[in-house]
């Protein structure tokens, strides 16, 4: 099954920090760029950062910038995201996508997988 394969969520305190995973399972993600996207409780999923495949990086959502930071390795097929300072505001699941070039909307994005959330909580 083509799909992504989300990790490294869980629950941490306000301040916090997590490295979420996003592996590719029955595909090589290099041709790809790959977005984060998140859905908090009683929200629709929205896109929040995007790395293309030469590594440039666009954000969505300025509440992430100076704190969360998106990385990949196609020799591992696999995309990171850093998270520093946590906020009870970032609690969500969170998902990676794939698509020819980045966007924020969910509309035309493949592979998705079946996210892991993360709580921040005291």
């Amino acid at each position: 099954q083509l799909q992504f394969v989300e990790s490294g969520g869980g629950l941490v305190q306000p301040g916090g920090s997590l490295r979420l995973s996003c592996t590719a399972s029955g595909f090589t993600l290099d041709a790809y760029a790959i977005g984060w996207f998140r859905q908090a409780p009683g929200k629709e999923r929205d896109g929040f950062l995007c790395i293309y495949q030469n590594g440039d990086i666009t954000i969505y959502d300025d509440s992430v910038k100076e704190r969360f930071t998106i990385s990949r390795d196609n020799a591992k097929n696999t995309v990171f995201l850093q998270m520093n300072n946590l906020t009870p505001a970032d609690t969500a699941v969170y998902y990676c996508a794939a698509r020819a070039s980045c966007q924020r909307s969910i509309y035309g994005m493949q592979y998705w997988g079946r996210g892991t959330p993360v709580t921040v909580s005291s």
